[in-house]
């Protein structure tokens, strides 16, 4: 592995103990230009891994506290009239969505109306407000934080917005080891990380990204996956196009992290679950997958 890419998974991994693949998951997400989505219950780690993302990566961030009563115009900024000494003009304010890095919290708190206002940044990295239309910072991610719909006062993400995160992380609870450190005061803060690799290295590691090897074998091998998941019955509808480039930019970008410039199926493999599963809403099916669908 790189040895600044190294440097910045040791510091995240003071700050979430015990879950490097996670960790590695959520690198290899931005690492492909995606938005990642952090689901799990409350006090597990899913804000903190958010702020030592953007930390490590010097990238500026809002956090935005999603809530049932949040606006769109909270997010994306409104136009205000002023008045002026030459007459008044409406002027536009940009929200928090204009940073480098939006920290959702709690995304599912907010009302579908509000979580829409996000779908045209996430897409197409620009925000349109009274037939004008913004461009965002670049780069730009989205990270989400969402707690289980079973619990009260979420709303369920539509499958739109689903499938705009590349990748959804469970972090889940930690080893007794890892929560005994963690109780004895040796896990780092995010304010205790040093920024390891500044935005514009970040940017050209993005474009190593894009330059990494997918053989012919490896594209049939990524193809007869999408397939299976649009064949099975317990599916109400399989991955998009947009999921399986998804799945091959998160290929690369893991294969990367590691060193490679071609991807391997293990690189497939690995980062599989964490890309199709939200989008399948079909509970945990990807092992499944992957243990019928023989390597090309």
């Amino acid at each position: 592995m790189d040895a600044k890419l190294q440097a910045l998974i040791d510091q995240l991994n003071r700050v979430i103990l015990d879950k490097e693949h996670q960790i590695k998951l959520a690198v290899s997400c931005m690492l492909a230009r995606g938005h990642l989505l952090i689901e799990d219950l409350p006090g597990m780690g899913k804000t903190t891994l958010s702020h030592a993302l953007a930390n490590v990566m010097g990238l500026k961030y809002q956090r935005i506290q999603f809530t049932s009563d949040l606006l769109p115009a909270d997010i994306l900024g409104a136009s205000v009239f002023e008045q002026r000494p030459t007459g008044g003009a409406f002027v536009f304010h940009k929200g928090p969505i204009f940073s480098q890095v939006v920290l959702a919290d709690e995304i599912n708190r907010a009302t579908p109306k509000t979580q829409s206002a996000l779908l045209e940044a996430m897409e197409e990295h620009q925000v349109s407000v009274d037939g004008e239309t913004y461009s965002l910072p670049d780069p730009f991610f989205v990270i989400a934080t969402q707690n289980p719909v079973t619990q009260s006062g979420t709303f369920n993400l539509p499958e739109s917005q689903l499938d705009r995160f590349l990748m959804r992380v469970q972090l889940g609870y930690p080893s007794r080891e890892a929560e005994r450190a963690l109780l004895k005061g040796d896990q780092w803060f995010s304010d205790q990380l040093k920024v390891i690799i500044s935005p514009e290295e970040f940017q050209s590691y993005q474009a190593k990204v894009k330059s990494i090897v997918a053989s012919e074998p490896l594209l049939d091998y990524i193809q007869n996956l999408v397939n299976a998941t649009r064949e099975r019955s317990d599916v109400i509808a399989g991955l998009s196009p947009r999921g399986a480039l998804s799945l091959l930019n998160g290929s690369k970008a893991w294969a990367m992290l590691h060193g490679r410039n071609h991807v391997l199926p293990d690189d497939v493999q690995q980062v599989f679950p964490a890309v199709v599963e939200h989008r399948l809403a079909a509970g945990n099916v990807a092992d499944e997958i992957l243990s019928t669908v023989a390597v090309v």
